[in-house]
């Protein structure tokens, strides 16, 4: 797995989730807000699959090996 999220996009999505988990905990929510924990899993592990059929990616762009040695 590649990863697609990161950054703001990442610490948003555990926040949400976490939120999300809570309230369905407490019953202030319906069972939609157990899908936090799907929210939470893309944040933990900066990987969501919809970026990746959309071509749409949040982490910053990494140096290829090759321009650091010039």
């Amino acid at each position: 797995m590649t990863k697609n999220v990161g950054g703001i996009d990442r610490v948003i999505r555990i926040i949400a989730g976490l939120a999300l988990i809570a309230l369905a905990a407490t019953g202030q929510v319906g069972a939609w807000g157990w899908l936090g924990v799907v929210v939470l899993a893309t944040g933990v592990f900066s990987f969501c699959g919809a970026y990746t059929l959309i071509g749409f990616n949040t982490c910053p762009v990494k140096l290829q090996e090759n321009n650091d040695q010039q």
